[in-house]
């Protein structure tokens, strides 16, 4: 496991596109990597959640203040 966290900034960007660029970012890191993702899509409240669900990822925190949202993914092995 590593300690470094990746952010992925998906401010802006409508449904599917943070999932499509948090699949990829992911790819890239090593087992147990960090990503943070910064949305602002009403739909990713829904669509993070199953992504991880469906990938095997672990959704470790997911929350929400003034419109953005801020997911935490712990990629799976």
């Amino acid at each position: 496991m590593t300690d470094e966290t990746e952010t992925l900034d998906a401010l802006g960007l409508l449904c599917p596109l943070p999932v499509l660029k948090a699949r990829k970012r992911l790819k890239s890191l090593p087992a147990g990597g960090l990503l943070r993702i910064l949305a602002d899509d009403p739909a990713a409240i829904i669509d993070v959640p199953h992504f991880c669900t469906e990938a095997g990822h672990t959704l470790i925190s997911a929350d929400s203040s003034n419109g953005q949202q801020i997911y935490l993914i712990r990629k799976s092995n």
